[in-house]
Formats: C-alpha cells, structure tokens, sequence
C-alpha cells in the first residue's frame, strides 16, 4: 500500500454541522508512504474515529476512503483481515490490551499471527522502553505508561506500511517519549513506510513532513 487517501470523508455525527474547519474532513487528502504526519485535534473532533475508520473498523462516515485508488468499502472481511496481517498497523487509545495475560504473551500473542519480530529485538524494545522487568507481569497490573509502551511494541511486531498511533505518549514521560519517537523512526526508516500520529496536545518530538489539523 502506497498511498490512503480520503475524499470528502465526514464522520456521520457531523452531518447536520453548518460549518467543520478541518484539513482533514471534507477535504481531499492522501497520506503518503515513507511520510510522517501529525494530526492534531481537540477533544471531540473525530480523531479516534478516523483511525476506527481508515482500520475498518466503522464505517460511519460520508465520502471515500481509498487504499491505492481503491474504495474500503468494498473490501471483504478476508481483504481486511490481511490488510491489518500485513500493511496496517494500529496502536489504539484505549491500547486493546488483554489484561488477564502478561505484557509478554500479549506480545507473544500478536507475533504469532505474523511471525514478524524475533524474541531478541521483542525484548531489545522492551530493555529500551524501560519496561524489561514487566514482561511476566500481567497488564492489569501496570500502569497506563507501562501499558502503552508494550501496545506502541505489539504494534511493532507485524509488517505494515503505515502505522496509526492514537495519542501514544499521553502517560509518558519526556524521556520515554524521546525513546518511542526514536524506536518508530528507526522502524518507519527500515520499512520505507509512513506513520500517522494523533494529539490532543502532547505529542512525540519528530521532524514531521505535514502537521494537520483536526
């Protein structure tokens, strides 16, 4: 996947609006691979539902969203199911996490299905994020912190090329911070492939190549 492009797209919600200053909604724009963009919103104005739309996950909204100059809506539950395997990847707010398992098996769990990442650089991730001695704790044990550092690493563990990270320094301090921005620079560079960052006001310190308002 090169490029996701949104044309005249409009969360449902906002239909009956007069009036949406965005870049992003009812606009047409494309998000382009090998590129890093900032989407930068207030509270309320459709950041999670963008990435809830562009995974496939809802599909309340007007206008297109388009895969390469191919509409989403048509894709099957297979088509998508591959798409998430193999060329998008998705850190959520609210993380998805399963609480009752340790911060390892959530991340041994995801790279069992793409077979991705090695239990060296899964760990080498961990040892960076400063979370080495979670990885037998189970997540509902962790602080919130804790637990986006081991999503920010599942996400990590598939191919793609676009990662979609929902505020994914919002518990983080500024040097944990600093150290995610450089783990998903190292990744993004590796992979030739773009990412997309959501804020409501504190994001990662990155040279981004556009910076849109939600």
């Amino acid at each position: 996947m090169n490029t996701i492009e949104l044309q005249q797209t409009l969360p449902a919600v906002f239909a009956d609006r007069d009036c949406v200053v965005s870049d992003v909604w009812h606009k047409q724009i494309a998000f382009q691979k090998g590129q890093i963009c900032l989407v930068e919103a207030a509270s309320g104005t459709g950041k999670s539902s963008l990435c809830s739309f562009v995974y496939g996950y809802r599909k309340d909204y007007q206008g297109i969203i388009s895969f390469d100059g191919e509409n989403v809506r048509k894709f099957t539950v297979s088509r998508w199911v591959n798409i998430r395997k193999k060329e998008l990847s998705m850190l959520f707010q609210e993380l998805r996490l399963f609480p009752e398992l340790t911060a390892g098996e959530n991340i041994i769990l995801k790279n069992g299905l793409t077979k991705y990442a090695s239990r060296k650089q899964m760990e080498e991730w961990f040892d960076r994020l400063g979370i080495a001695d979670k990885w037998n704790q189970k997540i509902g044990q962790m602080s919130y912190g804790q637990q986006q550092r081991v999503a920010f690493v599942r996400a990590l563990c598939q191919p793609f090329d676009f990662i979609f990270l929902d505020e994914p320094i919002s518990h983080l301090d500024d040097g944990n911070a600093r150290i995610m921005a450089d783990i998903l620079k190292e990744e993004v560079d590796k992979r030739g492939a773009g990412a997309i960052l959501t804020s409501i006001g504190k994001h990662p310190e990155m040279n981004y190549d556009r910076v849109l308002k939600l």
